[in-house]
């Protein structure tokens, strides 16, 4: 399996959304009986989308308004919301600063420490909102803020690298054991990122609730170029859904898959859930609504890294309320918005009924599908 790219080395062909279509089925459906919900634990969602753990996109008011529509909202316990008293001060510190200026304010910026009594205050606001609260934290922190957040009320603790696996190599401090911290948490846990079939089945057996998958393709994140790493989404999740799929038949225990990040368009979300995902994470979709703190700003969560970031800040701009951005009605046409609808519709198309219907549909390698007759369209991209 491979090409070769070289005198005794090969290398895998792997794809990205860019590169493959769905295929409608020889049944279609009314897009408004089809069931988009999924599950996390005994959690029950109607969306099937979480709004990435960063802090241009997500803070308590946004959490709550997103939980209320149906979504999961992740709230980052390692950002200026645990750091500062008034984080909105903070982010507009980061929204002035020229676009040479912004990694090194960032950068300052998260060098105040992390107030414990500000994880508990935040979880304490997202729950008197009467939403679900899932609160995220690197592995370094992961044994005393899972242990905070789920006595503050957290319903689900996400732990999130830039590469996770199960074995951890080092002399310098103690690895988290995750099959430790599954056992002690008494809620779901979610951990990521991941890519590859062995890593995620790995990272199932130790206990874990969904696992989130992609390495370096959100819109902000620059790990690709600074540590060239990571694969394609397509391929990655593919792969970790025979993982999942080979898991729950081994053990009948399912364990979601969530697709993070790279999914520019509506059209590459219905097709991460085609390529196996039972939800995805969004972040620069919704840095565009009203609520998101940022006002149109977004930055990665590795920007702030003191020795090297590895995301930047970006100027994605508002261009709507964040139910216009789930559910419409859409004001633009370059699927950015209604996303849930457009999942709908989609799965309509293809004759499905539920997600789990989703993920057995066609897919096809169509390098050109998004050119193929479009002359007029790109002539007018140019132009604008």
């Amino acid at each position: 399996m491979g090409m070769w790219i070289g005198i005794g080395r090969k290398a895998r062909r792997c794809y990205g959304f860019d590169e493959v279509s769905l295929v409608p089925g020889k049944v279609t459906i009314n897009p408004e009986e089809v069931d988009t919900g999924w599950q996390l634990g005994n959690l029950k969602f109607e969306v099937p989308i979480l709004a990435a753990a960063m802090d241009g996109v997500v803070d308590t008011k946004f959490a709550i308004a997103f939980g209320k529509l149906g979504g999961l909202a992740v709230l980052n316990l390692e950002g200026i919301q645990t750091r500062y008293e008034n984080p909105d001060e903070i982010i507009e510190r980061i929204i002035k600063a020229s676009p040479g200026e912004s990694t090194r304010v960032i950068q300052s910026i998260y060098q105040e420490p992390i107030k414990e009594n500000l994880i508990k205050q935040r979880i304490s606001e997202i729950k008197n909102g009467k939403v679900v609260c899932a609160v995220s934290s690197i592995p370094q922190r992961a044994e005393r803020f899972g242990e905070i957040a789920q006595k503050a009320g957290a319903d689900v603790f996400v732990i999130q690298a830039t590469v996770t696996t199960k074995k951890h190599i080092s002399s310098k401090y103690k690895s988290l054991d995750l099959n430790k911290i599954c056992q002690a948490m008494k809620i779901p846990v979610v951990v990521g990122n991941s890519v590859g079939y062995d890593v995620a089945l790995e990272l199932m057996e130790t206990g874990i609730s969904g696992l989130l998958v992609g390495i370096g393709p959100g819109a902000a994140c620059t790990t690709r170029e600074v540590l060239g790493i990571g694969v394609p989404q397509v391929t990655t999740t593919s792969d970790t859904a025979a993982a999942r799929d080979f898991y729950y038949k081994k053990t009948g225990r399912y364990v979601p898959i969530i697709t993070d990040g790279g999914m520019t368009t509506s059209g590459d979300i219905c097709k991460a859930f085609a390529c196996g995902a039972d939800s995805v994470m969004v972040g620069s979709a919704f840095s565009r609504a009203e609520e998101a703190p940022g006002k149109g700003f977004h930055w990665g969560m590795a920007t702030s890294n003191i020795n090297l970031p590895r995301g930047t800040r970006i100027e994605a701009g508002i261009t709507g309320t964040l139910k216009e951005i789930l559910f419409g009605p859409s004001r633009l046409d370059d699927g950015s918005q209604n996303l849930v609808g457009a999942l709908r519709t989609s799965m309509g198309s293809l004759g499905v009924k539920n997600i789990r219907e989703m993920q057995l549909v066609e897919v096809i390698i169509a390098p050109t599908i998004k050119t193929e007759g479009k002359l007029f369209q790109q002539l007018r991209k140019k132009i604008v």
